[in-house]
């Protein structure tokens, strides 16, 4: 029998206690119910404004079960203003500080050629009675009031400033920082320089030709060299990676999580707006703290209508570009900038599936690391290897360098050409450097490069993104001549002053820098002529039998054989080293073609130098393709 304390089996458990909300939320939460919102649906969005730190009315409207207007037009009615659904962005005012309302829209003024001006205020729900308290004070404000909504005061900001906006992002860094900017090509002597060098070089060739073969043989062999130790030490690491204890994963702190903000550069890409979105669909962070913004050159008609017949979420916003040169991805990631809302922001390209969770670990790894971290780089994951031998060594590619080299500078603390895509940043320093350079057609590299040397560094994280590499030779070379001339433009800017960038990096990050930058376009260049040389000595050993008369030319033969072969089978161990068993499944026997590889690198760099002179700025545009599956390996 049971005692008094302790309940029988039959009794039903004790009623769960009810979740004690904060003073504001409740207010909220009444005044909800008075403009006829369902119990039910102010109840979940209590639930998460406690859950996030936020507002119910936040939480409502992130939610998408009410539509903005409706709920905007019923505020209007209850402080009795006019509603605009619309606002004419030629009767806003392009004023200092307007771009404010980007972040915070609250209030715009609104000028009529024949009217009074009328302001348009955002109503809150939390400063609601204030409001209604001043109106019954001087109700005369009543005519010259209005209201709308925050994503039609931020449209009509984005209009009324757009050309004004587009000219600074242009002009901005090459005015406040010119040292920094690719806008002109040679800086200073450093034309004059390159003639006097070429100049030099053609001169030698001609009438010392042995020796000036001998010498240049001598300086690619050490550029190749270089390059060779940097990934074989890279290797290394990989390998005492693989053998150290499983990543502990970092925890978010305690904190309510922040707005995150997301950018996304399209041109083009209506083929793959559905795919991103349903990928952007799935980052796990809470939708009330999420700022998107899908950039769009503002021609390109096509891709505007397929992204707003998506009815997209409200945490999204499609930011048009104006038709300004030069037409790059970087400019219009820094036109996007003067928008973002968030405290981070990442960047993602059109055809990326990015891992879920990829935010979380950015913040907490941002929460982790000191105040001078200001960018993180999340792995590269190419899903299409079996599709072609080229996607298939762009696979083998991105796994040594997003898994194997930048993780031994990250560990090493040296600089980091980032990738293109899957960047993270602390928003505000990104602004204080400038962001991106609209001129350099590897903005990402410039970026990390350049924010090392002023002072701040790069780490990396470890959820991947997943994207496609190119299947076929023309659409990979317009991609790649893209990537060389961009570096070609990265160590043009850095070398404007190299005694003060190496007092800025240091000894061994400027010396690694030279080799990842200026050794990698080196060896691009001329990886025709080394392989010419191995060809020639080893014709010429041949030709003397086994008697070697030069001891000169048999170490060059053999530095090499060392060069090329060493070089060759480091690009696929570390890239093969850091794979899944599925990935290399996938890779199977193509890394045999790593050598036509390297020579269709050199053919990109050589039209790379050549497109240096004669468009610079030019942006050679990747197709993509959407993928049926998310392709995670």
């Amino acid at each position: 029998m049971a005692t008094v304390n302790e309940p029988s089996a039959a009794s039903s458990p004790p009623a769960a206690a009810p979740v004690p909300f904060a003073p504001a939320l409740k207010e909220e939460g009444r005044l909800l119910l008075r403009m006829g919102i369902g119990k039910p649906l102010i109840a979940r969005a209590m639930l998460s404004a406690q859950s996030h730190s936020t507002t119910v009315e936040a939480e409502l409207l992130a939610s998408g079960e009410i539509d903005e207007i409706i709920y905007f037009e019923a505020l209007a009615d209850m402080l009795g203003i006019d509603f605009i659904s619309q606002i004419d962005p030629v009767r806003v005012q392009d004023i200092a500080g307007s771009d404010i309302q980007l972040l915070r829209p609250e209030t715009l003024r609104v000028h009529h050629p024949s009217k009074p001006p009328v302001t348009i205020i955002v109503p809150s729900l939390m400063r609601l009675n204030d409001v209604a308290a001043l109106l019954e004070r001087t109700p005369m404000l009543r005519q010259s009031l209005a209201a709308s909504t925050p994503s039609v005061v931020r449209a009509a900001v984005w209009q009324a400033g757009r050309l004004r906006r587009v000219s600074a992002t242009t002009q901005s860094l090459f005015e406040t920082t010119p040292l920094h900017s690719a806008r002109i090509t040679f800086w200073g002597k450093q034309g004059f320089y390159a003639g006097i060098m070429l100049s030099a070089l053609l001169v030698m060739a001609v009438t010392l030709p042995m020796i000036s073969l001998l010498l240049l043989h001598v300086v690619l062999s050490l550029f190749y060299l270089a390059n060779f130790l940097v990934r074989f030490y890279a290797l290394g690491c990989a390998f005492r990676q693989d053998r150290a204890p499983a990543r502990v994963t970092q925890e978010l702190p305690e904190a309510p999580l922040p707005v995150y903000s997301v950018l996304v550069a399209l041109y083009k890409e209506k083929s793959v707006a559905g795919q991103l979105v349903d990928a952007l669909n799935r980052i796990d962070w809470p939708r009330s703290r999420l700022d998107i913004k899908l950039v769009c050159e503002e021609d390109d008609i096509e891709t505007i209508a397929a992204l707003k017949a998506m009815r997209l979420a409200p945490e999204y916003e499609i930011v048009q570009v104006p038709v300004h040169l030069p037409r790059t991805k970087p400019k219009a990631l820094s036109y996007a900038l003067s928008g973002v809302r968030g405290a981070f922001v990442t960047v993602y390209d059109a055809e990326d599936r990015m891992h879920p969770r990829q935010l979380r670990e950015a913040y907490a790894a941002f929460h982790a690391a000191p105040s001078r971290v200001i960018c993180l780089q999340a792995p590269l994951i190419v899903t299409n290897a079996r599709q072609s031998w080229l996607s298939a060594l762009f696979a083998v590619e991105y796994a040594g360098l997003f898994r194997g080299l930048l993780p031994m500078l990250s560990l090493t603390r040296l600089p980091l050409p980032l990738g293109g895509t899957s960047n993270h940043f602390r928003t505000a320093e990104l602004k204080q450097i400038g962001g991106w350079d609209p001129y350099n057609m590897t903005e990402d590299a410039d970026l990390g490069l350049r924010l090392h040397r002023l002072g701040y560094r790069s780490q990396v994280i470890f959820m991947p993104t997943f994207e496609e590499a190119p299947i076929t030779l023309p659409i990979w070379l317009g991609q790649r001549t893209r990537w060389f001339k961009g570096w070609l433009q990265t160590w043009l800017v850095l070398m404007r002053r190299p005694a003060q960038l190496r007092r800025e990096m240091g000894w061994l990050a400027f010396s690694v820098f030279q080799v990842l930058i200026a050794g990698m376009l080196l060896s691009s260049l001329c990886h025709p002529v080394i392989l010419g040389f191995l060809v020639y000595l080893g014709w010429a050993m041949v030709q003397d039998g086994t008697h070697v008369d030069s001891w000169l030319t048999f170490w060059l033969f053999i530095c090499d054989v060392v060069n090329i072969f060493g070089s060759y089978a480091v690009f696929i161990a570390l890239g093969r080293n850091r794979m899944t068993k599925r990935e290399r499944r996938a890779v199977g026997w193509r890394w045999a073609f790593v050598p036509a590889y390297w020579l269709i690198m050199s053919v990109a760099a050589w039209r790379a130098l050549l497109e240096l002179r004669t468009s610079p700025f030019s942006w050679n545009k990747t197709p993509h393709v959407a993928v049926g599956a998310t392709g995670e390996t």
